[in-house]
């Protein structure tokens, strides 16, 4: 069999040479375009039943559905999230292992922990922000203060008296409340517990003065009496806490929220980026998602993923400064 060949005229070459620049020119396309080829894995830093995974998996299944491959959840618990964090950053950049990140792992992490095994910034591809988490500031019944405004005039007036609760040094709580001691300019004596949870019981019986927790286990206490409720830490009135004025109102400019938002490894493909992204907007839209965020104290954000980064850095930014000014130190 003879087989001939026609060659190519000077347009055919032209068009041949028009494909081979734009395989040049974007290498990552036609993967781009079959993105996901296998089922997603989403990372989260932390033990199960926590938050970050309750969040995670309220997500998974409608992101799964939406792109089209199943979402999977791996708990990588340790080292406060550093080692999810470090397994996604050394993962390759073809979109099919995420990380679900928080404040803890890309904002508080690389202004505490001296040699972290990621670096925040370099190591990772900004996706979208899911949700934030307000904190809530409270004070066991027998407290003179009513208000915010009261508390801190009763601090002012005894300042060796007054002692406040955290979670841990170094953690959000901690780091919440000498945020707020800063802006107020007054002292307090910090009484660090393992978890909120037994520092919640020395509240009620008023061993301590103050504590800023979440809305998930903090607000259903005020509610039913067991403590006083105050304020809430997002910039604005939130609507899980409506009857709750935001400490902004009494010090301007006061937040400390606990946000989550999704990484990729750094490299993931623009088109890919952009994906997830829309997928996760659409997904944070649906009123059952919103309705279930709410039972866990989450409001949900989204937005672009340029937003993300920018509010990421702002975010480290505000933290290294208290950590420095305050002399905060991990023990």
């Amino acid at each position: 069999m003879v087989i001939l060949c026609r060659t190519p005229g000077a347009r055919g070459r032209r068009t041949a040479m028009g494909f081979g620049l734009l395989s040049a020119l974007l290498p990552g396309w036609a993967s781009a375009q079959a993105w996901p080829t296998r089922p997603v894995h989403l990372v989260v830093p932390f033990a199960a039943g926590g938050p970050a995974d309750t969040l995670a998996r309220t997500l998974a299944p409608r992101l799964g559905e939406r792109l089209g491959q199943p979402m999977v959840v791996e708990n990588r618990p340790g080292a406060g999230g550093g080692i999810g964090a470090e397994s996604v950053a050394k993962s390759a950049p073809d979109g099919h292992l995420l990380l679900l990140a928080t404040s803890s792992t890309h904002s508080i992490a690389p202004v505490l922990v001296p040699r972290l095994p990621y670096d925040p910034a370099a190591d990772f591809t900004p996706i979208v922000a899911v949700a934030d988490a307000p904190g809530v500031v409270l004070v066991p019944n027998s407290s003179p203060a009513r208000t915010l405004r009261e508390l801190i005039d009763a601090v002012r007036r005894q300042p060796q008296r007054f002692s406040y609760a955290s979670s841990g040094n170094g953690t959000i709580v901690h780091l919440a409340t000498e945020y707020f001691k800063a802006e107020a300019g007054i002292f307090m004596v910090h009484i660090p517990y393992r978890g909120t949870a037994p520092a919640m019981i020395d509240l009620i019986a008023g061993t301590v003065d103050l504590l800023f927790d979440s809305l998930v286990t903090g607000l259903p206490a005020a509610r039913d009496g067991k403590v006083r409720a105050l304020a809430v830490t997002s910039l604005a009135r939130t609507p899980l806490a409506p009857e709750l004025p935001p400490v902004a109102d009494v010090l301007p400019g006061y937040e400390a929220t606990t946000w989550f938002g999704l990484y990729g490894p750094k490299g993931v493909p623009p088109e890919v980026v952009s994906r997830i992204n829309q997928a996760v907007n659409a997904v944070l839209a649906e009123p059952e998602v919103r309705q279930r965020l709410a039972r866990i104290g989450a409001e949900p954000t989204g937005g672009s993923a340029q937003r993300f980064a920018e509010r990421v850095r702002d975010d480290t930014a505000k933290w290294r400064r208290i950590v420095l000014e305050r002399g905060i130190k991990l023990e």
